[in-house]
């Protein structure tokens, strides 16, 4: 005599679940990675806009801001937002930010 396991212990229905748990996971780490890209973000363009000093410093905290936004720009494509605009917006970054990046 054989015994068959009930239909919510099959195979395909246990790959289902371990892929939706999977699914889940990177979906939550995306977006965690994306908050922190923004935190970053927001941080390097209040340290811009409140510094006041030397050019050379300044040129720096630029170096700095690009590399932020070029990074929570990567990020946001990976999550499959393509425009910019919107955080261009909200975060309020300067065009010479952008221009750093290579926008026109």
């Amino acid at each position: 005599m054989s015994l068959r396991a009930p239909a919510r212990f099959s195979a395909a229905t246990l790959a289902e679940s371990m892929q939706s748990a999977l699914d889940y996971e990177i979906a939550s780490e995306k977006a965690s990675s994306l908050g922190r890209a923004g935190d970053a973000v927001a941080k390097s363009m209040a340290l811009l806009r409140a510094y006041d000093g030397e050019a050379a410093e300044r040129r720096l905290l630029l170096k700095q801001a690009a590399d932020a936004v070029w990074a929570y720009f990567i990020q946001r494509e990976l999550c499959g937002l393509r425009r910019h605009d919107d955080a261009i917006r909200e975060y309020g970054i300067p065009r010479e930010v952008l221009v750093r990046l290579g926008a026109k």
